[in-house]
């Protein structure tokens, strides 16, 4: 079941969800800064020609396009199709064919079992509502088909980001649970449930050393991720706030830096699970 039983308040979640993914540049973000996690989740989920792929909360095709690139049939489906102009020149660099549909992570337009395989990277964990995402993973993939993931880890950078940014964003909606859970695997299975089977999950790291500075990244982020730049929208009439987290996230970064000065080196970790769906 929904988050919200009314069908107008799910509406404006839904809107405000597609605005955020829209504002700033997250075809940047997903194509430069964490291309390589596409190819890592078509490995694990063992993608092959033919296979039948919906990589779901797909943005601009980090798993789609290196999937298509295997020779199977796929479809990217985001509920912020704004991504798809991106995603379509992201394929059409690589020779590659992908069908970008828009579509709700919690309420996908496909019949039960569908697909071979089904994916979503750093995608479906910002679904609000968990369980009903989860629901429509398992429903859309084919008996003895597979569900990959890739997610954020809760005590990883991004987690720590978000509870970083947690005081100074607007009130969720009622009964949403914060993103970054998808990345700790008891929460993963326990979405999941008995309906799979063959669960695998590990964690790995993903460096960049693309800024030099704390200070740099922080002017960064919050001119190119959506997530973050809602906030700073929120508080933009409170320039104590403003400052303040400015502070926090260049503090963040860091904490989390592993360069040297000047040459700023950022681990990201992330989890990856595999599983197939029960008979």
């Amino acid at each position: 079941m929904s988050i919200t039983t009314d069908p107008a308040a799910d509406r404006a979640v839904k809107a405000r969800h597609r605005a955020i993914w829209a504002m700033g540049d997250y075809p940047e973000v997903a194509i430069e800064l964490i291309p390589e996690l596409g190819p890592v989740l078509v490995e694990a989920a063992g993608i092959r020609a033919g296979d039948r792929v919906l990589d779901v909360a797909a943005g601009t095709g980090n798993v789609a396009v290196p999937a298509a690139a295997t020779g199977a049939r796929v479809v990217a489906s985001d509920l912020t199709p704004e991504l798809f102009v991106a995603g379509r020149e992201y394929a059409a660099r690589h020779g590659v064919t992908v069908d970008w549909q828009e579509a709700d992570a919690e309420n996908l337009p496909y019949t039960d079992g569908s697909f071979d395989v089904v994916t979503s990277c750093v995608g479906v964990m910002f679904a609000p509502d968990h369980q009903r995402s989860a629901d429509e993973l398992v429903r859309v993939v084919r008996p003895g088909g597979t569900i990959g993931l890739i997610s954020w880890t809760p005590t990883g950078f991004v987690g720590e980001l978000f509870r970083t940014m947690k005081p100074y964003a607007p009130p969720s909606p009622p009964g949403a649970q914060p993103p970054p859970l998808w990345g700790d695997e008891d929460h993963v299975r326990a979405l999941l449930g008995d309906r799979v089977t063959d669960v695998t999950a590990r964690r790995q790291v993903l460096s960049t050393d693309r800024w030099a500075t704390p200070e740099a990244w922080t002017a960064y982020w919050k001119t190119v991720y959506g997530p973050t730049m809602a906030i700073y929208r929120h508080i933009a009439d409170n320039t104590d706030d403003v400052a303040a987290l400015d502070a926090d996230l260049t503090a963040l970064a860091a904490r989390y830096d592993r360069g040297t000065p000047g040459a700023m080196v950022l681990n990201w970790e992330y989890l990856v699970v595999t599983a197939r769906r029960s008979a």
